[in-house]
């Protein structure tokens, strides 16, 4: 054999290994959200809240409990967070929102909240719906386009 063949094939072993590797890393991973979603499931309750103010912010400078910052992993706490500040009964409370959901959450509103501890979940508007993101504005492209074909 030749040193090429040889070394295609070390390669090939390396490449091989790391993927079963991947395989059985996503594996556990998987299993261990399943677990963290059934015990949100289990700890949900329905809040009636009045949103505040609404910023995606360091977990360092976000105002949720020293607790629940030194829980965090290292490579978590550099990240930017979906944080809702909010008036739940008398307490202002800062609670971390789903990032699906978090440009849907009006501010200066009461809303129903869906909570699992200090994780906002889903959200309902209390009065009517909850209003959609504004549309986006027109490039100048676009409105350059829309004036030629207004013209014809």
């Amino acid at each position: 054999m030749s040193t090429l063949t040889t070394v295609l094939l070390i390669i090939l072993a390396v490449l091989i290994v790391l993927l079963v590797a991947l395989y059985f890393f996503g594996r556990k991973a998987q299993k261990k959200q399943e677990i963290q979603k059934e015990q949100m499931e289990a700890m949900k309750q329905n809040v009636t809240m009045l949103i505040i103010d609404k910023k995606r912010l360091k977990i360092k400078d976000s105002g949720l409990p020293q607790a629940v910052i030194d829980q965090t992993p290292k490579m978590m706490r550099r990240t930017k967070l979906p944080i809702v500040k909010a008036k739940v009964g008398p307490k202002i409370m800062s609670l971390v929102c789903e990032a699906s959901i978090f440009d849907s959450i009006p501010l200066k509103r009461e809303v129903k909240a869906v909570v699992s501890g200090i994780y906002i979940t889903s959200v309902k508007g209390i009065r009517g719906s909850l209003e959609t993101k504004p549309q986006k504005k027109p490039g100048f492209f676009a409105r350059m386009k829309g004036k030629i074909s207004k013209k014809k």
